[in-house]
């Protein structure tokens, strides 16, 4: 059960593994939680997205028709459609922590950001990115830069909250006209969002020119 006045995503983040990531008690201090699910089905499948503050204030939930060649791709485009919707409204100095049901994909992104922490840029393990999802990698990586600090925590697809949007968005398409919200800091004190600034919300940008097939 989560705790009162804190996100179920943080609560789902420090309670799971971060592959290739030690997790000491300060990586669960993020600022924002995104969630993410993709699915594939021969009939056409899904994308999903959760994203919460860290106080369990509601920034977006998304719940896309897709069509993906396989299972690996569409996870891969849940997570560069998430956070693509975060990064368009969060401050650079955010830190984020990101929850995914394919443990390849977040040993990627850990891989990724211990590499970027590198001072030599050394690769610190392999990635191993699946074929036809090297545009949604690409995307993943550059917006893992936008951030402050990032780190992937893999969770079970029965506890994933994006899961069950991704898997049936027809039904869920509803919460995609919901107001979605951003709690930003306040600009003229220069600090990272917390949750005295829950009463801080700017509208979000329009998503009318995103695709998800992009």
């Amino acid at each position: 059960m989560a705790v009162h006045g804190r996100s179920t995503l943080r609560d789902l983040f420090d309670d799971s593994p971060t592959p290739h990531i030690a997790h000491p008690p300060r990586t669960h201090h993020r600022h924002f939680y995104v969630a993410t699910d993709g699915s594939y089905r021969a009939e056409g499948g899904g994308l999903g997205a959760v994203i919460e503050a860290r106080d369990g204030t509601r920034v977006a939930r998304l719940a896309l028709p897709d069509t993906p060649p396989d299972n690996n791709v569409a996870e891969y485009r849940a997570l560069h459609l998430g956070l693509d919707v975060l990064a368009a409204r969060a401050p650079p100095d955010t830190r984020v922590g990101v929850l995914v049901d394919h443990d390849d994909l977040a040993a990627n992104v850990n891989h990724t950001v211990l590499t970027a922490d590198h001072p030599d840029w050394e690769p610190t393990g392999p990635i191993d990115v699946p074929a036809r999802s090297e545009y949604h990698w690409r995307g993943i990586r550059a917006r893992i830069g936008d951030f402050e600090e990032l780190r992937a925590a893999r969770i079970d697809s029965r506890v994933n909250p994006a899961h069950p949007l991704a898997n049936a968005p027809e039904r869920y398409a509803h919460v995609n006209g919901r107001e979605d919200r951003c709690v930003l800091p306040d600009r003229n004190r220069g600090h990272a969002p917390t949750p005295e600034d829950a009463t801080t919300e700017i509208p979000p940008p329009s998503r009318a020119e995103r695709r998800a097939s992009d």
